[in-house]
């Protein structure tokens, strides 16, 4: 087991990492907010096991940065990569404060739980912020259509008027011919 590290700053959420991830493992970013854990909390002052997802197997998912779950939480899974195992003591003032949360928990515990992130997944569905970001990316590639199109248009535009400098210089040609054609006949 690793040192503990005072992620909060003020002593207040404490992370030993127990098993570290493996390398390259991904962790909760913009594009994964969503993570599942398996965890284990015990009261500090007791040791006693108050909630745990190993007795049913089951995993507790949430979205990490938005307030459904305490606050110490939200700091330290923002730290873990998935298949990290860590030991996150959290002090009163990032789990349930002065109110516990009875009946399992009391007012000022401080809590420890041993968590692992199990995954790291998308939102379900589309974001608001990927909604704009695809019809901004749609728009670019109707404008890029457009400028494409324009293109093909001067381009042939500017074949045509080729065309006919050429024609007009061809027809000039036959037109001095028949001219000096004509004035040789006259002068038989």
């Amino acid at each position: 087991m690793g040192d503990a590290i005072d992620l909060s700053g003020d002593g207040g959420v404490l992370k030993t990492i127990v098993r570290r991830p493996k390398a390259g493992a991904t962790g909760p970013s913009e594009d994964l907010p969503l993570v599942d854990v398996h965890y284990e909390g015990t009261l500090a002052e007791t040791g006693e096991v108050f909630d745990t997802t190993h007795e049913d197997n089951t995993v507790f998912s949430f979205e990490v940065g938005k307030g459904s779950v305490i606050q110490a939480w939200d700091i330290a899974l923002r730290t873990m990569k998935v298949g990290e195992v860590a030991k996150i003591t959290c002090k009163p003032e990032y789990a349930y404060g002065s109110a516990g949360s009875p009946p399992d928990i009391p007012p000022n515990a401080t809590l420890i739980f041993e968590v692992e992130l199990v995954a790291c997944k998308p939102r379900k569905g589309s974001s608001l912020s990927s909604v704009s970001e695809e019809r901004a990316r749609l728009e670019e590639l109707k404008r890029q259509r457009e400028l494409a199109v324009a293109v093909k248009e001067e381009e042939k535009k500017k074949r045509e008027e080729a065309k006919a400098a050429a024609a007009a210089r061809i027809q000039a040609k036959l037109d001095a011919k028949k001219g000096q054609g004509k004035g040789k006949g006259k002068g038989k």
